[in-house]
């Protein structure tokens, strides 16, 4: 495999939806995990939740 195509994660569990209020951003507009701003956005119970479309680690807003 080629550097290029290797990815750098931090470690996030990705099966855990995340708090923003105790887990902001470190980037804005970032995912924590893998650097990337693609997300896909969803509404339940009236809370916001943003997944990231290529790590899929979650944070309700």
């Amino acid at each position: 495999m080629s550097e290029e195509n290797k990815q750098e994660f931090k470690g996030y569990d990705t099966s855990i939806v995340y708090e923003y209020q105790k887990y902001p951003d470190i980037i804005s507009g970032r995912c924590d995990n893998c650097g990337h701003a693609r997300f896909e956005s969803s509404v339940k119970n009236y809370i916001f939740l943003r997944k990231c479309r290529h790590c899929g680690m979650t944070k309700s807003i």
